[in-house]
């Protein structure tokens, strides 16, 4: 390997790691929020209704963030539209920590969401760009496991700091990540593809009739189900994990042990992911990965013993965090430069309805006392979905290069 390969990994490296911490304060920040759920539940009173409630409107702003920002990132850059959605969710997590009362804390939450929400598809599309295709899968997938890391952090915050000092203090500490802006600043730039094509910009609409064009149509359809069926599933689950190992008669404390139990499965099934999917294609690791988290929710769901709820919870956490790794490289794969980020931003931001819907309906279903049973087999019904929509709808990507596949007169609006 000579001297210039050798520098290009070394800044791919470090783009990976940077933009990798920012997506560890992201996931930080969205783990914390369930388990403060559960707290707020018992020292505000909450009802389940309200919890999902509270879910329900974080995944609101990051549904509008993500369409947000991903257009922004086509017109102003990647680095740029990253670096203002993580001061943007960073300060309003901080801010958090001084809500008076549910309404506020809906309020702020909004905010964060809005700034989480346009923070990971864009993150993703920059990681994406600036690394070669043959490494491109796992280095997304790579970037994915920084998640694992912040739920990690998460559950140990929740296990160790909310029972002693409260919610607030889990709160505060969500306002590090403004601090990592400074340093990303001058450590990250825009990958070399968008740079190359910054004379070539199209408006917002040419990018959106792109995405849908003849060409795209399908890939744009495939991502929708899957990101809706994936985020709705995710969210509706993991939001309320604490809350639901309480509800099988475990205590706050017990509860947050064993989720941080569960959580630690995380890391693990991004690295398979990692490995798998530049050896056996994007669609192989999807379909299998979600079809096993369909099983793995079927089992949580009806587990009655302690022995039972850790392994479904460990196999729940394994398979769809890998699936949520293969997802994010898998977006950015089918669609040019030109309209990569709106497309990315689009499919996470409809799938973010599904991040509202999920947690809602959680709490709808809990508060009419609907088994647990019968909740978790709705999202194992929605995750085949999005497997059965990638394996007769998606096409493989890997290896695939959408910008030598595209001409301009194709990114053309007639």
């Amino acid at each position: 390997m000579n001297r210039i390969d050798l520098t290009a990994k070394r800044k791919q490296r470090k783009l990976l790691f940077g933009v990798g911490l920012s997506w560890l304060f992201d996931a930080m920040d969205v783990g914390i929020i369930s388990f403060i759920a559960a707290a707020l539940a018992v020292e505000w009173s909450l009802g389940a209704e309200q919890i999902g409630l509270l879910a329900a409107i974080n995944s609101i702003g990051m549904a509008v963030g993500a369409a947000v920002a991903g257009s922004m990132a086509d017109k102003y850059g990647r680095r740029s539209v990253l670096l203002w959605t993580l001061l943007i969710f960073s300060v309003s997590s901080g801010l958090s920590a001084l809500a008076a009362g549910f309404v506020m804390l809906c309020v702020l939450r909004f905010t964060a969401g809005f700034g989480l929400g346009g923070e990971l598809p864009v993150a993703s599309t920059l990681v994406s760009e600036s690394v070669p295709p043959k490494e491109r899968g796992r280095a997304v997938v790579l970037l994915e496991s920084f998640w694992a890391c912040g739920w990690i952090i998460a559950a140990l915050i929740a296990y160790f700091i909310i029972p002693h000092y409260g919610w607030r203090i889990a709160f505060a500490i969500g306002a590090v990540p403004a601090l990592y802006a400074l340093y990303l600043r001058r450590a990250i730039q825009d990958s070399p593809r968008f740079t190359e094509q910054r004379s070539r910009k199209l408006s917002f609409r040419e990018r959106v009739v792109a995405a849908w064009s003849p060409k795209y149509r399908r890939s744009t359809i495939t991502l929708w189900i899957l990101w809706f069926t994936v985020v709705f599933s995710y969210y509706g689950m993991f939001l309320w994990l604490p809350t639901v190992v309480m509800l099988k008669g475990f205590g706050l404390v017990k509860s947050f042990q064993y989720v941080l139990i569960m959580t630690l499965a995380q890391l693990p099934g991004y690295f398979t992911a990692a490995y798998l999917i530049e050896r056996f294609g994007r669609k192989f690791v999807l379909v299998t990965y979600l079809l096993l988290t369909a099983v793995s929710a079927i089992c949580f769901g009806n587990a009655d013993t302690v022995g039972m709820l850790i392994v479904s919870g460990i196999c729940l956490s394994f398979f769809n965090l890998g699936a949520w790794g293969a997802m994010y490289a898998y977006t950015p794969e089918l669609y040019p430069t030109a309209v990569r980020s709106t497309g990315v931003g689009l499919a996470a931001s409809f799938g973010r309805i599904g991040g509202v819907v999920g947690p809602y309906l959680v709490g709808m279903l809990v508060a009419r006392q609907i088994p647990i049973t019968s909740i978790f087999t709705v999202f194992c019904i929605a995750i085949v979905i999005g497997a059965a929509a990638v394996l007769f709808l998606g096409k493989e990507t890997k290896g695939t290069d959408p910008d030598r596949e595209t001409t301009d007169s194709e990114m053309s609006v007639q």
